[in-house]
């Protein structure tokens, strides 16, 4: 499915056809429909569609409950959904609001307002939501904003800043196409394991090899032992066979120099509010910056958790 698509659930061939077909192929949209609520499940988590319509006079409290869900997952959240009603639904475009739709269009707009309405729901969706091409995750904004929440919750959670070691030279001798596939590798078992062990957990793609994933930190050592288990598990399988059993290959390294390069392995610097307590946004970032440096200099696939406490001046007594 393409990056660049509308999902639309609801009476197909029906009523909308004619609207989001139309507007569909103006802005070169690709359409893909869906009868049952897992069709779109599995359509929202697979890909980043420009958004997802849904047809509000059908199955009602169903779409309400649809909207509900994926505005609550910090995975699907990000995908902008609009809801189409009749004319005498407008009553309850404010419910509609409430659930989580980021627009309504009505039955009683000009057909060239219905179109704007669209229209400005995808502009919006690609001008403030910023996620990575290659693995459709939430990008530097995002992780930011997810951060920012945490802190007005007052909540214990830890900052997780994960990094492939090695890669640059894997890409070198791989190419960028073999490159692609283990950050995608990666952004899939960072995003299922954080969603399946953290409820309220938050994955996104710095860029390049950097990924940050949040949790709350009852689920800090769960999600990091068994990220860095599937990772081991899963990585020797991107080399060729000779590779793999050799356990490296010879590469150049930074400086030009022929040297082993082992096999990647992941490191994942961790900073948590249970010891120093966060003030801003940039505070954090800082600080899983220096783990993330700090646990590189590790060897293997491994997780350090930052123990440090605040540093206090003492001050002199007159």
């Amino acid at each position: 499915m393409s990056a660049r698509s509308i999902v639309y659930k609801g009476s197909w061939p029906g009523k909308w056809s004619d609207l989001i077909s139309r507007f569909c192929a103006r802005h070169d949209l690709q359409l893909e429909t869906a009868e049952k609520l897992e069709e779109v499940h599995a359509i929202v988590n697979r890909a980043f569609p420009s958004c997802l319509v849904l047809e509000g006079a059908r199955n009602t409290e169903e779409a309400y409950a649809l909207c509900s869900e994926l505005k609550k997952d910090p995975f699907t959240a990000v995908v902008p959904i609009v809801v189409l009603v009749l004319a005498d639904q407008t009553d309850l475009i404010s419910k509609w609001l409430e659930a989580g739709a980021d627009e309504v269009v009505s039955e009683t707009q000009p057909e060239r307002e219905q179109d704007l309405r669209l229209e400005l729901v995808v502009r919006r969706a690609s001008r403030d939501v910023s996620v990575h091409p290659t693995t459709r995750l939430p990008g530097t904004v995002q992780i930011e904003r997810n951060i920012g929440y945490r802190l007005g919750k007052n909540e214990e959670f830890a900052v997780c800043y994960a990094d492939l070691d090695n890669f640059k030279e894997f890409n070198d001798r791989y190419g960028y196409n073999h490159g692609d596939h283990v950050i995608l590798l990666l952004s899939r078992i960072l995003r299922d394991v954080v969603r399946g062990l953290a409820s309220d957990g938050f994955v996104g793609h710095i860029g390049g090899d950097d990924f940050i994933f949040i949790v709350n930190l009852k689920y800090l050592e769960a999600c990091c032992d068994e990220i860095i288990y599937l990772f081991d598990e899963l990585i020797p399988y991107q080399y060729t066979t000779e590779d793999r059993r050799a356990g490296y290959f010879l590469g150049k390294d930074r400086r030009g120099s022929i040297r082993r390069v082992p096999l990647m392995t992941l490191s994942i610097g961790v900073v948590t509010n249970q010891i120093q307590p966060f003030t801003h946004t940039a505070q954090v970032s800082e600080l899983a910056a220096e783990m993330k440096t700090y646990t590189k200099s590790l060897p293997g696939s491994v997780y350090a958790v930052d123990r440090r406490r605040p540093f206090k001046e003492e001050v002199e007594q007159p």
